[in-house]
């Protein structure tokens, strides 16, 4: 019987071709709208925490507060090798090095760009092989900066593969750093986002000596010891900071992060973003609910007569309002099956100039089973609850009254 009721929803719906297109394409918008935006969401999620799983569990982080700027670029909190001591010190800490930042002019084949330089300590094999792991720098051409090298650099993807100061840097050249000449040792592999491919890195020393930098630390990066619990640890560096900067909990002014806290915080700034956005196609959907509803009424007064002779030679109640909610739920359905077409087609196309235009793999998107089977059925609900009044009034008519009906 069922097999019936879709056979004749599906054959008024013919009936009515560009009515019915027309009513679909509310909920064609928002479906699509919905779908690119949990397709990216989920896409964005799924990449940044492969991020910290490269990252691995056994790492945090301690930087100042930004009371202004960036480290190093006029913030008045500073922090200092002091400060690496004092971590260092911490039971359950394995070793603990530090990055310096700045923003310097680089100059190459005349042409003169600012973008962020990370100056490293250089004297144990330790400490920067901590800073390349954190940062999930690989290395594309050259070779890494190691121990006692000074007067070289290492330059990001970007410098190396586009024409970002005129032609490709290659290793053995030399560019200039705030007017201080330095050979490109290595090119770094591909990060995936423009400000990591951008920056470049030199030792600590050629950095206190560009930026005269002093014994300032801008960012301090720990390894914890096999076997020991990172949040235990990471609580312990920040008691032990506290009191080595005579700090209290109100006035405390650092910050100890780890992977756990990062992945908190962009969980719960992604989801924000998301209720947002899914908050714009709600209103799509409630637009496509109302044509929908629309529509479903001027077909029952359309179908007066049909209703009455249908009830007439023996169709219920329950058989009427079965064919007028199978009806309204393909109208949502079929502008479901249009809004996740179209999805699919926004969500690669804004991965394809995210990734070409903006050098970055950050961003891309993924197409769950679930979310397609969500969108679909909820696209079909949508459309089968906006017709429920419209097909309960057609299911009260009267047959009498309907075959007497002009």
């Amino acid at each position: 019987m069922m097999k019936e009721y879709f056979y004749l929803a599906l054959k008024n719906l013919k009936r009515r071709q560009l009515r019915s297109w027309l009513t679909m394409i509310g909920i064609f918008v928002s479906i699509a709208i919905l779908f690119t935006i949990v397709s990216l969401s989920l896409g964005l999620q799924a990449a940044v925490e492969e991020q910290f799983r490269l990252l691995g569990t056994d790492k945090f982080f301690v930087y100042p507060m930004l009371a202004a700027g960036l480290p190093g670029e006029g913030n008045p909190i500073e922090m200092t090798i002091d400060d690496v001591d004092a971590i260092s010190r911490v039971s359950g800490v394995k070793y603990v090095t530090y990055m310096n930042l700045g923003n310097g002019e680089i100059k190459f084949n005349n042409k003169a760009r600012y973008y962020f330089v990370i100056g490293m300590p250089l004297d144990e094999p330790d400490g920067y092989k901590i800073i390349y792991e954190s940062a999930l720098l690989s290395i594309d051409k050259g070779k890494f900066l190691s121990k006692g090298d000074r007067g070289v650099v290492m330059m990001g993807w970007d410098y190396g593969n586009s024409d970002l100061m005129g032609k490709p840097i290659k290793v053995g050249d030399t560019v200039e750093i705030n007017g201080a000449p330095l050979k490109v040792r290595g090119i770094v592999g591909r990060v995936g986002n423009p400000s990591d491919d951008r920056q470049v890195y030199i030792s600590i020393d050629d950095f206190k000596e560009i930026f005269d930098s002093g014994d300032r630390a801008d960012t301090m990066v720990a390894q914890i010891q096999p076997g020991t619990n990172l949040t235990e640890v990471a609580k312990k560096v920040e008691k032990k900071l506290r009191d080595f900067r005579d700090q209290t909990e109100k006035t405390q002014d650092f910050s100890v992060i780890t992977p756990e806290e990062y992945m908190r915080t962009f969980g719960d700034i992604l989801n924000i973003i998301m209720a947002f956005l899914i908050g714009v196609a709600a209103i799509s959907l409630v637009v496509g609910a109302i044509g929908i509803a629309n529509t479903m009424y001027t077909a029952v007064l359309e179908r007066y007569r049909e209703i009455g002779v249908m009830k007439a030679v023996g169709a219920r109640n329950s058989d009427i309002l079965k064919i007028f909610l199978i009806e309204s739920g393909l109208l949502g359905l079929v502008g479901g099956i249009g809004g996740v077409i179209l999805g699919f087609a926004i969500s690669k196309s804004v991965e394809y100039v995210v990734v070409n235009q903006l050098n970055t793999t950050l961003l891309q998107v993924v197409f769950p089973p679930y979310l397609i089977a969500g969108c679909l059925l909820f696209a079909f609900l949508a459309g089968a609850v906006s017709g429920t009044f419209p097909a309960w009034q057609a299911s009260q008519i009267k047959p009498v009254q309907a075959l007497r009906y002009e």
